[in-house]
């Protein structure tokens, strides 16, 4: 499901942003092993990046034009660690 949102071509709507965000916020719940095994200073990270896209979301609502590009960045970084998101394509 995740390299179907994070392709290029793909248009997110803003229940793929909610998928992202609740996906991420069950991999933390679940304590995922992939997560574990990340350094404290780049699961801040991922937290500041989730936590961006949030305030994204309430703020502004749904991404339009250019801003696509920057929530799937955002996104791709808060899933770092996760399902090989290193792998997901990028621009």
């Amino acid at each position: 499901m995740l390299n179907k949102l994070m392709d290029p071509g793909h248009v997110l709507c803003k229940n793929d942003i909610l998928w992202v965000l609740d996906y991420i916020k069950q991999k933390v719940a679940e304590e995922d092993p992939a997560l574990l095994s990340l350094h404290q200073p780049r699961l801040l990270q991922n937290f500041q990046y989730f936590a961006e896209v949030a305030m994204l979301m309430l703020h502004k609502g749904y991404p339009y034009g250019h801003e696509q590009e920057q929530i799937k960045s955002l996104l791709r970084e808060a899933c770092y660690g996760l399902d090989n998101i290193e792998d997901l394509p990028t621009k």
